[in-house]
């Protein structure tokens, strides 16, 4: 009695205790994932393969850490608390975080060597701290006078979201990644500490392993199976919404923040102990999918602020749903690691459709509307009309039929014929019959599937039955003809033109104008450097630029995606490859890389058109990467840089990294106001650097001629950008609509 009435003042910290190591924990984590990524960049490439296995890892290796609390919480209290510390202390061995020495050797391939390097480079570490959540959870359920202890998990993913929100406005912005690592360590041993206090509260609890106390009946297949269902389609859901935002409505820069931030606040909202908000968030449901959700085929980028709003809407409203049913079927304490278990290899699984299956089997972001109509079936519904119950079969074959058939009838983007009143009047019976369909959710599912194809659905399928739409793990690049121009699109942006009228298919086109910063300067290669000019291009996309070479020039193209490259040589849909370079060069796989292993001064001009599609590969400006064009540049040659964004001001850090390896840098904007150049022309912005002075100092000279070449300007008090420091953050401009 007296050693029970000892302990008591210790238990009033016992709550605080826990919520703070999880939330640090979840913190750590959410560190992790970004700075190891920014820290392999330069070494790795941004090829596919690399960071699909990256993701793979770092599923893998949170499905081992919730395994290992898993296995632990069969042991006895005290076995568990010395199995977990003695993990923690030879994680230790890895410290301060970071990337081991290796190189890729060059026999083996990425998809094996990546996982593997990334594992043994900070794999121990991510394992030991991403158990963290359910174990303590499970620590603080053994003693039961603390409460529930699933509301530990709300905390996990505010920690979590701090992680999030940190690393790319507080992080990642002021510090080094040498410093990164330390701060992670600092907190790694701080995380340990903690740790320690819990195991410490271990000591008043019986010493009784788990399968020896009295247990709840475990659960189904058939329940473990739909909890593994309602993780897997909000985490699907979250990547898909990321992809749909930044592909088809717009490409701004950090904007993948937003949906797993989102999706992070649904777990604090939909198991925290008041289940208000989820209640009411749940039960409008069903009604939000509709109006969210039947948009999921449509074109936003007329209306930016508002689809973006209404997808990010939908994923919110459909992980609290999901989420708070999950939380509404959790087990009881003593099954509360076999839960989270569950719960992580269905957040894999959707992760893993989304990032890895779908490419692979979709043309389109199709997984973005198969998610919601999964959310759609999943989600708890109330029934609209009591005497749904008892319609027949039959009557529900024929709804769905004039469902279909309204719905294609209403697809202004396939039949632009069909007058805006009968389009609102079509989708609006559709949606009428949903709504009342609402408590059967097979059926209400089906009904949305009719709304959604009638607001583009049609014509996004009809656009993969003719096969002009190319995916990769890239994005969607779409083939289309604009009058007598055929044009390819990445999303909402143009990724290049050819002007298809005859005697105009080899005139350049876009930012590649001939009186274009890269157009004055690739007419005039013969002249800098003689009829044998060896010019590279990083990024081939349409093959445009191929049309400047000359029969003696000896031109080489770097491009990171295959079907890319498949797309400018062999499909037949833009042609200036074959008509203007055939025996042009093709080097697959990341330009960094691939320059790295080119000989020295293997180039006269080296151009870098990798900015463009508004995001941008860090790993190609930094003061490392000016070195690596050094070397593969003669040393009077030519560095061009495309740095045309809509969100993120490049000027600056060209302008520090060329000052600091010693280029000697001139800039020129591009706006076409010939009436024939302007037709297919696009407003650019091209950065000239070259270690000549003398070079850089005749382009600058020609500016009186008309050409447009000026000073470069520095931002005062801007760093740039380097291996081991860099961020957009200064450098986002306004985004105007």
């Amino acid at each position: 009695m007296a050693d029970a009435l000892a302990v008591r003042p210790a238990e009033r910290f016992a709550r605080p205790l826990f919520v703070a190591t999880v939330m640090v924990g979840s913190f750590l984590l959410f560190l992790t994932q970004p700075m190891i990524a920014r820290m392999a960049l330069p070494r790795l490439g941004g090829a596919p393969a690399v960071w699909n296995s990256a993701m793979l890892v770092y599923q893998m290796l949170l499905l081992a850490g919730y395994s290992w609390a898993h296995w632990l919480a069969r042991q006895a209290p005290r076995q568990q608390a010395g199995l977990h510390l003695a993990l923690f202390a030879i994680a230790a061995l890895w410290l301060p975080i970071g990337l081991n020495a290796a190189i890729p050797p060059a026999e083996m391939s990425p998809a094996l060597w990546v996982p593997y390097f990334l594992v043994t480079s900070m794999g121990p570490l991510f394992l030991a701290v991403s158990a963290q959540a359910p174990l303590m959870q499970h620590w603080y359920a053994l003693e039961s006078d603390r409460g529930e202890p699933y509301a530990l998990y709300a905390a996990s993913n505010l920690g979590s979201f701090g992680g999030l929100i940190t690393y790319p406005l507080l992080v990642e912005p002021f510090l080094s990644l040498h410093a990164q690592s330390w701060l992670w360590t600092g907190g790694y041993a701080l995380l340990a500490v903690m740790l320690a206090a819990c195991a410490a509260t271990l000591r008043h609890v019986p010493n009784v392993a788990h399968d020896e106390k009295p247990r709840t009946p475990a659960p189904s297949r058939g329940r473990i199976l739909y909890w593994m269902a309602l993780a897997a389609v909000p985490s699907g859901l979250m990547l898909s919404t990321t992809t749909h935002l930044t592909t088809d409505i717009v490409a701004m820069p950090l904007l993948w923040v937003v949906p797993l931030a989102l999706y992070l606040l649904s777990f604090v909202i939909a198991f925290a102990t008041r289940r208000g908000p989820t209640d009411f968030i749940t039960q409008i449901a069903p009604v939000l999918i509709l109006l969210g959700g039947g948009f999921a085929f449509f074109d936003g980028s007329q209306q930016v602020f508002l689809f973006a709003l209404l997808g990010l809407v939908l994923l919110f409203t459909i992980a609290v749903a999901l989420h708070g049913e999950l939380y509404r079927l959790r087990p009881a304490a003593d099954r509360l690691t076999t839960f989270y278990l569950v719960m992580s290899v269905g957040g894999m699984l959707g992760g893993l459709f989304c990032a890895l299956l779908a490419p692979a089997i979709f043309d389109w972001t199709y997984e973005h509307p198969i998610l919601i109509l999964a959310a759609a079936f999943l989600v708890p519904q109330r029934a609209v009309w009591s005497g749904l119950q008892n319609v027949r079969a039959p009557v529900i074959a024929a709804v769905l039929i004039i469902a279909f058939a309204l719905s294609f009838s209403a697809d202004t983007k396939l039949r632009p014929e069909v007058s805006p009143f009968w389009s609102l009047a079509a989708t609006t019976v559709i949606a009428l019959a949903a709504v009342a369909a609402m408590g059967r959710r097979a059926l209400f599912a089906v009904l949305l599937g009719a709304l959604m194809l009638s607001h583009g659905g049609w014509a996004i399928l009809n656009i993969s039955r003719y096969d002009t739409r190319i995916r990769s793990y890239f994005g969607v690049f779409s083939v289309g003809d604009r009058g007598e121009a055929r044009v390819l699109t990445h999303g909402t942006t143009l990724h290049g033109l050819q002007d298809m009228r005859p005697g105009r298919l080899t005139a350049p086109t876009t930012y590649y104008a001939p009186k274009s910063g890269v157009g004055q300067i690739m007419s005039r290669a013969e002249e800098f450097y003689g009829p044998q000019a060896r010019i590279g291009v990083v990024g081939l996309g349409t093959g445009t630029l191929s049309c400047y070479k000359r029969p003696a020039q000896n031109w080489t193209f770097f491009e990171i995606d295959p079907k890319m490259a498949r797309l400018a040589r062999d499909s037949g849909y833009f042609t200036f490859l074959a008509n203007c370079a055939p025996d042009a060069r093709i080097v697959l796989g990341d330009a960094r890389i691939r320059l790295t292993e080119q000989p020295p001064q293997g180039f006269d001009i080296l151009a870098i058109d990798a900015f463009s599609s508004d995001s941008v590969p860090m790993h190609l400006l930094t003061r490392e990467a000016l070195q690596v064009y050094g070397r593969a540049l003669q040393q009077k040659g030519i560095a061009l840089f495309h740095i045309s964004n809509r969100y993120i001001e490049l000027e600056p850090v060209i302008a520090k990294a060329a000052r600091d390896g010693g280029w000697q840098a001139t800039l020129m904007t591009y706006s076409p106001n010939d009436a024939e150049e302007a037709e297919h022309a696009t407003t650019s912005l091209w950065i000239a650097l070259s270690r000549d002075g003398a070079t850089i100092d005749g382009l600058r000279a020609e500016s009186a001629e008309g050409t447009g070449w000026q000073d470069i300007l520095e931002r005062p008090g801007f760093d740039g950008w380097t291996d081991d420091f860099g961020s957009i953050l200064p450098l986002l401009k306004a985004w105007e609509d």
